[in-house]
């Protein structure tokens, strides 16, 4: 599962880099939970242009009768995507990319859990598959709403959990988005873990658990920790 994971970069260098119009800004946060917002990049379904748009994390099925169900729905499992009821038809029709500067993830160590934090080696951000929904409330507005598609972890980050964002490089975004033609087992087959040694991870305070806890100390290594030696130093960022 992927519960929290950081995005401090400015949205104008997001967009940027993901070739976006910049349709939304967005303050930086070190500790984004499940019912916050933050930003994701869409596909303007009548222009092709890509748009980086603020949406709450949770996805609420544009059927369902509340969005108290959201924060179950922040992961949506790469091999379920075309069958399970909450995800077919988004993944079908609204698909996007998820960026982030990296996540964090729990390590079991007898009986307490060891935070961790990972990101690109090479210090860019990381566009994750993702999905979007519309959801109309009952006053008539529309809440807009994503999930963070999960894979199976290479085998550095099978070190701290079993699973891992879907991080997509850019040469896939276009058929991502849907500017490019893809069969659904093309695109399942996009959800793959990305290379281990791209990946570098490291130990991090435990307050990182606390939704109140947002500051950029929360990425520095924790002195304390001793984490399994195939583990890594924060990237330049």
């Amino acid at each position: 599962m992927c519960g929290r994971y950081f995005l401090f970069r400015p949205p104008a260098e997001l967009a940027q880099y993901a070739e976006s119009a910049l349709a939304s800004n967005h303050p930086p946060s070190w500790n984004i939970a499940p019912t916050q917002e933050s930003l994701v990049v869409r596909r303007h379904p009548q222009s092709g242009e890509r748009h980086l748009d603020a949406l709450r994390w949770g996805l609420v099925p544009h059927w369902a009768k509340d969005a108290t169900g959201a924060a179950r729905l922040m992961n949506a499992r790469a091999d379920g995507l075309a069958e399970k009821p909450s995800f077919r038809e988004a993944f079908v029709k609204r698909r996007c990319l998820v960026p982030m500067d990296g996540f964090y993830e729990w390590r079991k160590d007898g009986d307490r859990k060891q935070a961790y934090a990972a990101a690109l080696t090479s210090g860019e951000p990381m566009l994750v598959a993702g999905l979007w929904e519309g959801w109309k409330q009952p006053d008539g507005s529309w809440l807009r709403t994503y999930t963070v598609i999960t894979t199976e972890s290479n085998p550095k980050q099978a070190l701290v959990h079993p699973r891992m964002p879907a991080i997509l490089p850019p040469m896939l975004w276009d058929a991502w988005l849907g500017a490019e033609e893809a069969t659904p087992d093309e695109l399942l087959a996009m959800l793959e873990p990305c290379l281990a040694e791209e990946l570098a991870i490291w130990p991090v305070d435990n307050r990182v658990g606390k939704f109140a806890e947002n500051d950029a100390g929360l990425l520095q290594r924790d002195p304390l920790a001793v984490p399994p030696p195939e583990l890594d130093d924060p990237p330049p960022f």
